[in-house]
């Protein structure tokens, strides 16, 4: 019986970490950071520009300019570049217990690149 309970409550935490990140493909100006949706940190971007990232509130939903996640790139401490980002509804966001629609249903998409240098998010 402990073992069951162990083993639902290791699938739960699993699933909850899994569904509640997103990733999306950037291209950004070398040397310059990203931080996303107003984050005090900058978020890490793999040399394939691929991140991922936790997902976001419902204040973050839509297409620019009205809607998004919003973005800021820094270059030497200074902003270069802010906007906002399409993003979309995450479905998994459904299955995380208690939480996940209320703290994290919106993502990146995953099936666009977001090309900060050129401004095309295709």
């Amino acid at each position: 019986m402990l073992k069951s309970i162990l083993k639902l409550l290791i699938v739960v935490s699993v699933v909850g970490v899994v569904g509640c990140t997103t990733s999306g493909t950037f291209v950004i100006p070398e040397g310059s950071q990203l931080y996303l949706a107003g984050r005090d940190t900058p978020v890490d971007i793999n040399a394939n520009g691929q991140v991922r990232t936790h997902g976001f509130k419902w204040s973050q939903i839509g297409i620019p300019p009205g809607g998004g996640v919003s973005y800021r790139l820094e270059k030497d401490g200074k902003t270069i570049q802010e906007g906002k980002l399409r993003s979309k509804f995450r479905p998994a966001s459904i299955f995380i217990p208690i939480y996940g629609v209320v703290a994290c249903p919106v993502g990146l998409n995953g099936d666009i690149t977001y090309d900060l240098i050129n401004g095309t998010q295709e």
